[in-house]
């Protein structure tokens, strides 16, 4: 009895050895992609704004058209200019450098843009020799650099990209996760196999959050609508911060109105007294992102479901704009993924993600006819203007012919570099 006793402590002893041995042995291995930031001083940054050499187009964000040029924006970087003198063969002419654009706007010859926080005010006029007129500080609060930002004196100008495998003990975690205060991670096991669907700052929104009325621009942040007094464009003026919700991601204006999109709904607001908007009419909607444009008696918004987007829901709801300050539902038309939108007359094109870039007839809201889809690009915003549709994708600026809407005819496409 004493010898299966002492022969069991010793099988106790010897296993719990070996466990302690294996615990010791214990090991994680982390595979990271981060990004660490380069900096410039305000003077640096601020001296290099102006048209230089173009550069290739890596992750583009809004659009913005004053013809014959294209103002495309690359997100957290600046703005391409394309000469589309011959929508057949445009032309990258220049870039212009402004670390943390996200957001454009043209007046004639003043383009109005986003550097982090502050507003940019340039000289157009010339678009391969523009000028700066003038720069408001700190207008865009919400697009402080956040945690990444560790030197608070200088501008993050880029980013720089690094890859790295630590192995550390299972007890201890990821001591080296940890101690990293001021680069930005993306962890590649998460299943993200594309680096640039991770901006550092953000990412750029299906519609814009800058708009032009007469003499105000109109800028909405996640919460707040901005009204700027731009009756001199080249010297522009903060007028005053509305606050008019949550979660808001576009703003569209037509005549005397504003319609807003946010994660919850559009919000209408009247701009007869163009510093004092006020809020006319809301239509609630499930929780996701929600791009909208109108006309005279018509809202056409978009809901697609995403990692930001929280919902299920992949559809556009036509909106009856009789009473504007109870907008009603006229009917809703199930889509894929939709993002940006743009309506030409009776014909509507809706950017559907992956499901590419579809054509209506629009002359009965309630009976929107399909009449073609060009299914092999994964589509993210869109400008219908004169026969000509440009659009973002995800490999290129694509420009499309609908002359014949049953038929569109590609033109061209400047490829993004991969």
């Amino acid at each position: 009895m004493k010898k299966s006793i002492s022969l069991l402590l010793f099988i106790v002893a010897i296993t719990a050895l070996l466990q302690g041995c294996i615990k010791d042995q214990c090991k994680n291995t982390y595979h990271y992609t981060y990004y660490v930031p380069v900096y410039k001083t305000t003077a640096q940054v601020r001296a290099n704004i102006r048209s230089n050499a173009p550069r290739p187009i890596e992750q583009p964000g809004k659009i913005y058209i004053r013809p014959p040029y294209i103002f495309l924006n690359e997100i957290d970087k600046g703005i391409h200019i394309i000469d589309n003198s011959n929508p057949s063969n445009p032309i990258n002419k220049a870039f212009i450098d402004i670390p943390g654009n996200m957001d454009i706007a043209v007046k004639g010859n003043t383009l109005y843009a986003d550097l982090y926080t502050d507003m940019v005010t340039i000289d157009i006029a010339n678009p391969l020799n523009v000028a700066v007129t003038k720069i408001i500080d700190g207008v865009f609060p919400y697009r402080y650099y956040g945690s990444f930002h560790s030197d608070s004196t200088k501008v993050i100008a880029g980013w720089v990209e690094r890859d790295t495998t630590v192995t550390e003990d299972c007890n201890g975690g990821n001591r080296w996760l940890l101690a990293q205060t001021d680069v930005f991670m993306s962890n590649s096991a998460s299943g993200n196999s594309d680096s640039k669907a991770s901006s550092p700052i953000g990412m750029g929104g299906s519609m814009a959050r800058f708009a032009i009325v007469n003499e105000r621009l109109y800028t909405v942040s996640t919460s707040d609508l901005n009204v700027f007094n731009i009756s001199n464009p080249a010297q522009p003026s903060f007028s005053k911060k509305n606050n008019i919700g949550w979660n808001i991601e576009t703003l569209f204006p037509f005549k005397n109105n504003l319609f807003i999109g946010s994660n919850v709904g559009m919000f209408i607001y009247n701009i007869s007294s163009p510093d004092n908007p006020v809020k006319t009419g809301q239509f609630s909607h499930v929780l996701s992102c929600d791009p909208v444009i109108a006309d005279d008696n018509h809202a056409y918004v978009t809901l697609r479901s995403g990692n930001n987007c929280r919902n299920s829901v992949n559809q556009m709801d036509v909106l009856q704009l009789n009473n504007l300050t109870n907008p009603s539902l006229v009917k809703s038309y199930p889509l894929t993924n939709p993002h940006g939108l743009s309506k030409d007359g009776n014909l509507l094109l809706i950017c559907d993600g992956k499901a590419g870039l579809k054509v209506y007839n629009a002359s009965n809201a309630s009976n929107l006819q399909l009449l073609s889809t060009i299914s092999t690009i994964e589509t993210y915003d869109v400008i219908a203007m004169n026969g000509i549709a440009i659009v973002v994708a995800i490999d290129g600026l694509y420009q499309y012919s609908y002359s014949d809407p049953s038929n569109p005819t590609l033109l061209s496409k400047l490829a993004i570099l991969k």
